[in-house]
């Protein structure tokens, strides 16, 4: 939000009190015209907020605008118009075309980052500013440095924020603000109140997901405490980062110059590797740009297969891969055995996963005939067949197809392997009987089959089934074959990966990634229904998700789409250290 770097322009200029400002919305239309037409006459500046949010009154401004240009004679010089809009595709490009853009970001790297807080938001003034200067300026740097941190993190995508937030100055100057009035008013430090007001209003009032919560309290933590008051206290293990000694701005300036251009993950508790992903992130946007204006045309003039014909035999090569139904008819006789006249909760799940199965299948055998004829010009194009063609042609998942299938970020070939594995691991359970342990990656909505799993259990022992959780239990084996036998409660699970940790067979404990690996397989867990249960104070509490991308829709529970479960793994360091490395679970990788 640029309207402080505005409000302290106009300060500048002595337009402080010529300014009138007035956010957008339903009903806002014509008082902002009425602004602009005073305004004009007058040599105020007019400052029109949020135009995003006023979609049907673009046209409208685009008319004023256009009036503006047709009357400049009779326009005040010192008249001016600024507008603010979140990026958006019913912005009239008339109005970009006839103004200057300004885009405020933050500024990429921790340094540079904190410099610009110290010149645009702590000025020297403001430096000065409380009767506990020590105190002051030894939470007011380690405010601005957790400022630095939450933005800096976004450039490491999931492993940073599992959504991105658009932390900014506001968020900083409330924050400097509250803690201001604290140390005035308050004889002892209140760190309590100063964290929650920060953590989980000022900056938390963004955030909308729990573990993304859960990852800002605990860094900050690491300034936020009565430790950053003592000389050298350090934010990292590098020491190169540290509460510097109490001086004037010029020396905290200076200091802060001194910093490396680069920061290296370490500062926010990250592991190595965070840098290859971000680099393999960067490296991915930049191929998908690549991509997205490759003209759809092939060879065929010097024998290169044109595209029409690429895709036709990708999508008969497809076509006849597609695996058969998945049909009742030919279930096991123990599928459908009730028990006490119930049906097991597990054959509910899988029901269910069939049918969904089964709607993707004839979706996309459908589609593939489709597009064929109109390759071959026995039917007409249609828009959604063209988009159809340029991701098979670009090895991409057709929308067709993702619209009605579970979450993935494969591409095509390695998500048609996927899916063929998912559809084996289906019909086995069909035809051959319960599996000894379960690939619940393999699943549409995982969710469900483990609350199957805990309905079982529920009626089993006869508890309801709403004081019942998953205890975790990992287990030394590493391939699903030499499970032989299904536990008595519960369930063994397979085909989970850890992202940004590892688990070390030999410690039986969560440990650091090997430099170079992003992710490492876990062996099978055994997840075990308990009453009543209470995790263990000291283990790792590991976020799981279906994809690498970890955000989701929030739904109904409160709980993003794409989060499955929490599990409880065991470690011998304090979990902020985790968090803070943002270590989670994941149900697939992207490759």
């Amino acid at each position: 939000d640029p309207t402080g770097m505005l409000l302290r322009f106009a300060k500048d200029m002595k337009f402080s009190n010529k300014l009138e400002m007035r956010s957008l919305g339903q009903g806002q239309g014509p008082i902002a015209e009425r602004l602009i037409k005073e305004a004009r006459k007058k040599g105020t500046w007019v400052c029109l907020q949020n135009c995003h949010l006023a979609k049907s009154w673009m046209p409208g401004l685009e008319k004023v605008i256009h009036s503006l240009s047709e009357e400049e004679d009779s326009i005040h010089d010192n008249f001016r118009l600024w507008l603010t809009s979140m990026p958006c595709d019913y912005f009239p490009v008339p109005v970009l075309q006839k103004g200057i853009k300004l885009t405020n970001e933050p500024p990429k790297g921790l340094r540079a980052n904190l410099l610009r807080s110290f010149a645009n938001v702590v000025n020297p003034e403001k430096y000065e500013n409380c009767t506990k200067k020590r105190e002051w300026k030894k939470m007011l740097f380690g405010l601005c440095f957790f400022h630095a941190t939450v933005q800096e993190r976004c450039k490491f995508g999931p492993l940073g924020w599992n959504i991105m937030y658009g932390f900014n100055d506001s968020d900083l100057e409330t924050s400097m603000q509250v803690l201001q009035m604290f140390l005035e008013e308050q004889k002892k430090i209140p760190f309590d109140a100063l964290t929650y007001v920060a953590g989980q209003i000022n900056y938390g009032g963004r955030v909308t997901d729990d573990w993304d919560r859960r990852c800002l309290m605990n860094i900050l933590s690491k300034f936020y405490t009565p430790d950053i008051l003592k000389d050298g206290y350090k934010f990292s293990d590098s020491g190169l980062y540290y509460s510097p000694t109490e001086g004037t701005y010029q020396e905290t300036i200076d200091y802060l110059q001194n910093l490396p251009l680069q920061a290296d993950p370490e500062i926010f508790g990250m592991h190595e590797n965070a840098n290859l992903s971000f680099q393999r992130r960067e490296t991915d946007r930049i191929l998908a740009t690549v991509l997205s204006i490759q003209p759809n045309v092939g060879g065929g003039g010097d024998g290169g297969k044109t595209s029409d014909e690429v895709v036709a035999e990708a999508a008969k090569m497809m076509e006849d891969k597609v695996p058969k139904l998945l049909n009742r008819k030919s279930a096991h006789p123990i599928i459908f055995k009730k028990k006490k006249g119930v049906l097991d909760s597990l054959t509910t799940v899988l029901l269910q996963e069939m049918d969904r199965f089964n709607r993707l299948l004839k979706r996309i055998r459908f589609t593939l005939e489709e597009v064929q004829k109109a390759i071959r010009g026995e039917v007409v194009m249609s828009a959604e067949l063209d988009r159809m063609f340029t991701s098979i042609l670009n090895n991409q998942v057709p929308k067709l197809w993702e619209d009605i299938a579970y979450p993935s970020l494969k591409p095509l070939s390695s998500w048609n392997e996927d899916l063929y594995l998912r559809i084996e691991f289906l019909r086995g359970w069909l035809t051959k009987g319960p599996p000894s342990s379960y690939w619940v990656p393999g699943f549409f909505y995982p969710q469900g089959f483990l609350t199957g799993t805990l309905q079982n259990f529920a009626r089993k022992y006869m508890v309801p089934i709403d004081s019942l959780n998953f205890s975790f239990k990992v287990l030394p084996q590493y391939n699903k074959d030499d499970i032989k036998e299904a536990p008595e409660d519960g369930v063994y699970v397979y085909g989970l990966f850890f992202d940004g940790a590892r688990w070390d067979p030999e410690a039986k404990c969560v440990e650091d990634s090997k430099l170079g690996e992003l992710y490492d397989t876990l062996p099978l867990i055994h997840f075990i229904p308990k009453e009543n249960y209470k995790r263990n104070p000291s283990d790792y509490e590991a976020p799981c998700y279906k994809t690498s991308v970890r955000a989701g829709t929030l739904s109904t529970t409160g709980q993003s789409t794409n989060f499955v479960l929490a599990i409880d793994l065991p470690s011998t360091r304090k979990s902020r250290y985790w968090v803070l490395k943002g270590a989670a679970i994941l149900c697939q990788l992207n490759d």
